[in-house]
């Protein structure tokens, strides 16, 4: 069924992508941002707007009527501002958003979350119960663009329970790799691909996780078309298929983790340290890109 379908956060690095993949379906799509993209689609409707302005987004919203709403707007990089900034503005655009989507009738509200909520690299260390990591263990979040998405998750499971007519689901996408990062440009951390595969350092604060963008555009049309399938406020990690490394995880998490080592044994080959099993089995998403076909060699 085609939606008419708000994305926020449009002309970010993942909304980029995201918009453009949905550009190219039957879907009317219209990108929210602060600023608008320097090369804009032609089918896009994009509006600017600060959504931190409760007022004039629910307004947008509902002049605009969508049946369907992608959060991605916050700020996108953990210490990239002062901690009280980044937790002020990404909660209150999570709110702002959600609201203004159930007032204006949306029915499907998908909300953009992160696997950094879970805790790794905690100074006071950090230890989970099993990896690879699922939805069923506990986020323990440790700075403040973590807590922000995780607020958001929990905004969602508030409004789920406001309403039944809307359903909610929030995803964590992995270290996401937009289209040009393969030929080389920087990635968000500002090391290229290939940087981040030759030094494991570089990848081992985020547990080696990443995911092409176009794997979490396919990810949300999916979730779009088999959204009857989720119990309402349901959270989904979204990631490759395999770990952003040359050697496995069984090796390198002992070597740059040595308290995880009891933990890793099982992440043999280029199995990730985030599973994405739940995704497959509720929504039938799989990825489908991985650093091994992909990168630019």
């Amino acid at each position: 069924m085609a939606e008419r379908v708000i994305i926020t956060g449009g002309s970010g690095r993942l909304g980029r992508s995201v918009v453009a993949g949905f550009a190219e379906t039957e879907h009317e799509v219209i990108s929210i941002d602060r600023e608008l993209p320097e090369h804009p689609t032609e089918v896009v409707d994009y509006r600017s707007i600060d959504l931190l302005d409760a007022e004039a987004t629910s307004s947008l919203f509902q002049q605009l009527q969508p049946t369907a709403v992608v959060s991605l707007a916050a700020i996108a990089v953990p210490f990239s501002a002062p901690e009280d900034v980044i937790l002020k503005t990404n909660a209150a655009i999570a709110h702002n958003v959600t609201a203004a989507a159930v007032e204006s009738g949306a029915k499907k509200v998908i909300i953009a979350s992160s696997p950094s909520i879970m805790g790794y690299g905690s100074p006071a260390g950090w230890v989970p119960p099993r990896l690879p990591l699922d939805e069923e263990v506990t986020p323990t979040p440790w700075h403040a663009y973590g807590l922000s998405k995780y607020v958001a998750e929990q905004v969602a499971s508030m409004f789920a329970q406001q309403t039944s007519e809307v359903t909610f689901i929030s995803f964590r996408p992995c270290y996401v790799i937009a289209p040009e990062e393969w030929d080389g440009a920087p990635t968000q951390q500002g090391h290229t691909v290939r940087e981040r595969l030759d030094d494991p350092a570089l990848s081992a604060v985020a547990l080696f996780n990443y995911v092409d963008a176009r794997d979490v555009t396919d990810f949300l049309l999916t979730a779009l078309a088999n959204i009857h399938r989720v119990e309402n406020g349901a959270v989904f990690f979204v990631g490759a298929k395999d770990a952003l490394a040359r050697r496995p995880l069984a090796e390198l998490v002992p070597e740059h983790f040595p308290e995880l080592a009891h933990l890793a044994e099982g992440l043999t080959g280029d199995a990730p340290a985030f599973s994405i099993q739940k995704a497959k089995e509720v929504l039938g998403w799989e990825p489908k890109r991985s650093w091994r076909t992909e990168l630019n060699h």
